[in-house]
């Protein structure tokens, strides 16, 4: 059973809460009832948190809002992924030429998270504000795991069956096939589904009782219930017509592993076969030509 500090979630989900919410500040009240914590623990949290400068209260109002000690914190983790910086013009253009919103993935051993928005990328990644998580199990995150060793994919593929109690042979295989359609091709598609929909109703639902239990309950029972519908779509014919949410291309680093994904969001039409080849292969361009950024074979013009 993995450890858990209560103490830890608490001030995590204070600074989830403001990540999520950029251009507003809390008063401890609000942050209270949000956050569903008591007062006094609260209180304390955030005394100690803008001491060392990771909030800011405002003089008047008392409201408390990220600090800069956080700025130095994202600055430096920023120095570590200077392919986000790489990606911007690459993004920007792509959403200028083929009118697709775009978003950055990273991922952690056991979260995909989201990085960066460009434009209206869909209703489900909106639905996630910058750095929030869904499970990095099968079968989300499957664009990193289709590119991974062999040892990280039966670890995304074993954490899957533990979710749902038992081993699904049926679903292994389900999965196996989808990742080696992923990897043959050199993207990710997936389709709109009933959890996708329940997912984005459930996290309104929740946004003005913010806490990390209920966005974990949340994307855990995503995770699971996709299991249960077509999601990846395994073939591309092009004379088809799709109902898309996402197309995502994988960013290599060193020893060709996976540093992140450029996911294109869904139109609001449905699409054919054509145009999902059309976005893919010029998003695997910009991949491309990040990756060799990043391992240094090119510099930037």
């Amino acid at each position: 059973m993995a450890l858990f500090s209560q103490p830890t979630a608490r001030a995590l989900a204070i600074l989830d809460l403001l990540m999520a919410n950029p251009h507003q500040a809390f008063g401890l009240t609000e942050m209270t009832r949000r956050l569903n914590l008591n007062k006094a623990t609260c209180h304390a949290i955030l005394t100690t948190m803008a001491n060392y400068g990771f909030l800011v209260q405002h003089p008047k109002t008392k409201a408390y809002r990220l600090g800069p000690s956080i700025i130095a914190a994202g600055n430096a983790a920023f120095a570590q992924f200077p392919v986000l910086e790489y990606a911007r013009p690459e993004l920007e253009a792509l959403q200028n030429d083929l009118g697709v919103g775009f978003a950055v993935t990273g991922r952690s051993k056991m979260h995909q998270v989201l990085l960066a928005l460009y434009g209206r990328a869909s209703e489900m990644i909106e639905s996630f504000q910058l750095g929030l998580r869904l499970p990095n199990t099968a079968p989300v995150a499957a664009c990193f795991t289709a590119f991974s060793d062999a040892k990280y994919l039966e670890a995304w593929l074993t954490r899957c069956h533990e979710t749902r109690g038992e081993y699904n042979e049926k679903l292994d295989q389900k999965l196996r096939v989808s990742l080696i359609a992923i990897r043959a091709r050199g993207y990710e598609v997936t389709l709109r589904t009933r959890a996708e929909a329940a997912l984005r109703e459930e996290l309104e639902r929740i946004h003005n009782s913010w806490s990390l239990t209920h966005l974990e309950d949340a994307a855990s029972k995503f995770q699971h219930d996709l299991c249960d519908e077509h999601y990846h779509l395994d073939r591309v014919d092009p004379k088809s017509r799709y109902e898309v949410s996402t197309i995502s291309v994988p960013v290599f680093a060193h020893k060709q592993i996976p540093l992140m994904c450029f996911v294109a969001g869904s139109t609001d039409k449905i699409i054919q076969g054509a145009q999902i080849e059309e976005i893919a292969a010029r998003m695997k361009e910009s991949a491309d030509r990040i990756t060799a950024l990043a391992a240094g074979r090119e510099t930037i013009s």
